[in-house]
C-alpha cells in the first residue's frame, strides 16, 4: 500500500444536488423552447424516462428508459405486476424520485394495458400514466 502524502483524504467534502433546470418540451407543438424547473421539469424528466425504450439508443446510459418491448405476447396476468415493477425501477434511477405508489391499471381495449400511479418527488407528488401494447 502506498502511503498518502498529499492530504487529499484529509479533506471535507459536500456533495450537492444541482437545480432541475432543463429546457423546456412543448411534445404538442413538437418544440424545445425557454426553460423550467422544479416539479414542471420533474414531469418532463418522467415523461422521458418512460417514452425511452432501455437499451435502445447509445446516447444514454443502461440505466435510463423503460424496458417495455418484450412485454408484446405475454399473458395481461404477468405484465401487470411486470410493469409495475418496471416503472419503479426506471423512475428510481432519478434521485429527485422518492417513490412510486397508488398504482391503477385499466385495459381500455384488447392487448392493451393503461397504468397511471402517483410519483412522489422532492419537489412534491405528480400523477404520470403509461400506455403498453402487449
Amino acid at each position: 500500500m502506498i502511503p498518502i502524502t498529499s492530504g487529499l483524504l484529509d479533506r471535507d467534502f459536500s456533495i450537492e444536488e444541482r437545480p432541475s433546470l432543463t429546457h423546456w418540451m412543448d411534445i404538442e407543438r413538437k418544440s424545445i423552447q425557454g426553460m423550467t424547473d422544479a416539479q414542471d421539469a420533474m414531469r418532463q424528466a418522467i415523461y422521458k424516462i418512460l417514452n425511452t425504450e432501455r437499451y435502445e439508443y447509445e446516447i444514454y446510459s443502461w440505466d435510463y428508459g423503460i424496458e417495455t418491448l418484450d412485454l408484446y405476447g405475454e399473458p395481461v396476468t404477468w405484465v401487470v405486476p411486470e410493469l409495475e415493477r418496471r416503472v419503479r425501477e426506471a423512475l428510481l434511477q432519478d434521485t429527485r424520485i422518492t417513490e412510486i405508489s397508488d398504482f391503477e391499471f385499466d385495459f381500455p381495449e384488447k392487448r392493451v394495458v393503461h397504468v397511471v400511479f402517483t410519483v412522489h418527488t422532492i419537489f412534491g407528488e405528480l400523477k404520470a400514466e403509461r400506455t403498453v401494447r402487449i
